[in-house]
């Protein structure tokens, strides 16, 4: 297929060139690799008999490798945005290729033989993602009008969790209750056919020009200036606190299901894709909201309901609250709703307070704070949880376990984030009050009135 960089894009109705492009790529990278960095890639690692540790190790790999956006920034203008992440998730789609063999040498190879060809795969594929992905946010930023950004993340955030909804269904249809070696190498080898597939529609999306001036500076960067940049700081400060408290929430949580309760592996697959339904329905409640709402009260709502979802956790944990279906799939709808809520507000937040002048090294620093943070996480929260083991105790009405622990203190860090977050700093963000009127009055105001009309 013919490079489009130089090419004019067509109109797209009302939406700049290329973005319905980049939302189908958003959609087909969903179905990619959410097997490879998600719960599939998980329950694999416990068939192996990975300790929590390793599982950490396994979920924080991906953000952990981003820190090699730092010296990668200073090349994206010499390879040119398109160039640069192309290059990446073509490279990283091999990695998983990969990785769809070592289920099928079960045969000859002992179990951590396995595991380390694993990790070894999936260090190759966070290793290039993480490099490339810093050209993805500039690029963006470049292409998306100030004003339509908040539709953008939006739509984008919903294509992505509807990839990674359909990517579970899939692999939960495919593993069953009790899942074979070859089975596990059918849904790595999806994972990769869909990553070929959405560098298609990657490929579509217009370039944007770089001067020669750009592309041949030399100047030295001024990092220490710009983490002193007072809007750009503060959110560092929120993105760290969020990425230690929901680092490897997700992982610990399907490993609670796993050892807690009595779900076999594809129920549990199940279970965990009504967070991507969750995620999905974030651009019904959110969509063009946050183009005239803003980011800061998103971010204090969305806190603000994961304290409480967080404390539902605690409860099961520690016995009080039965781990019946139902409540574990309501838990597992928030968990997705608020995720994507958080996730939203950040980019767009970080689009508005990042300048113009720095913007590669701005971006490169706002994903390795909150990416490398997300990677230390898991791993610093799994050897607490292997630390605790087998510990049991009694207090404040509850079971205390390594799993009532690990959702404490989440819920501790969750509670700073809530305080950080008003202390945001974005000119044009609407209020708290305002937020909570167009969620719980216009909105069900304007669709009663649909439905009555129907």
């Amino acid at each position: 297929m013919a490079d489009l960089k130089d090419q004019p894009a067509a109109a797209t109705g009302p939406y700049p060139p290329g973005l319905y492009d980049a939302w189908r790529f958003a959609a087909f990278n969903g179905l990619s690799f959410q097997i490879v960095i998600g719960s599939p890639m998980i329950l694999y690692a416990k068939t192996l008999h990975a300790s929590a540790t390793v599982i950490g190790i396994i979920v924080g790999m991906l953000p952990l490798l981003v820190i090699f956006q730092i010296p990668a920034a200073h090349y994206i203008e010499r390879v040119g945005y398109k160039r640069f992440v192309l290059g990446g998730w073509g490279t990283r789609t091999l990695f998983t290729f990969a990785m769809a063999i070592v289920p099928l040498t079960s045969g000859f190879l002992d179990q951590s033989t396995r595991l380390v060809l694993i990790l070894t795969g999936l260090f190759g594929f966070n290793l290039v993602r993480g490099i490339a992905s810093c050209a993805w946010l500039p690029w963006i930023a470049s292409l998306v009008p100030e004003h339509f950004r908040g539709r953008y993340v939006s739509r984008d955030a919903a294509m992505a969790n509807l990839g990674s909804f359909l990517t579970v269904i899939v692999s939960a249809l495919c593993l069953g209750e009790t899942p074979q070696p070859w089975q596990y190498t059918v849904i790595f080898t999806f994972s990769a056919a869909m990553g070929l597939v959405s560098l298609v529609f990657l490929r579509r999306v217009p370039d944007v020009a770089i001067t020669e001036k750009e592309r041949h500076s030399n100047l030295p960067v001024p990092w220490l200036a710009m983490l002193r940049h007072p809007p750009f700081q503060k959110l560092l400060h929120l993105v760290i606190v969020w990425a230690i408290a929901y680092g490897g929430l997700t992982a610990f949580t399907v490993a609670f299901l796993k050892s807690e309760t009595a779900l076999p592996a594809g129920r549990i697959l199940f279970v965990t894709s009504v967070a991507f339904l969750g995620g999905l329905s974030s651009l019904w409640l959110l969509g063009h909201r946050q183009d005239h709402l803003g980011s800061k009260p998103v971010l204090i709502f969305a806190l603000g309901g994961w304290l409480v979802i967080i404390l539902a956790w605690i409860a099961m944990a520690g016995g009080v609250l039965a781990p019946r279906l139902p409540t574990i799939l309501l838990l597992q709808f928030l968990m997705g709703l608020f995720n994507a809520l958080v996730a939203i507000a950040f980019n767009r937040l970080a689009m508005t307070v990042i300048p113009p002048m720095g913007r590669n090294h701005f971006f490169a620093l706002y994903s390795v704070a909150s990416n490398v943070t997300l990677g230390l996480a898991p791993v610093a929260w799994g050897l607490l949880i292997d630390y605790v083991g087998g510990w049991r105790g009694q207090g404040l009405g509850l079971n205390w376990n390594q799993y009532t622990i690990f959702y404490a203190l989440a819920l501790a860090v969750f509670g700073l984030g809530l305080v950080l977050a008003g202390k945001l700093h974005e000119p044009k963000a609407g209020s708290l009050e305002a937020l909570l009127t167009e969620f719980l009055v216009a909105t069900p105001q304007r669709l009663w009135s649909r439905l009555w009309a129907d």
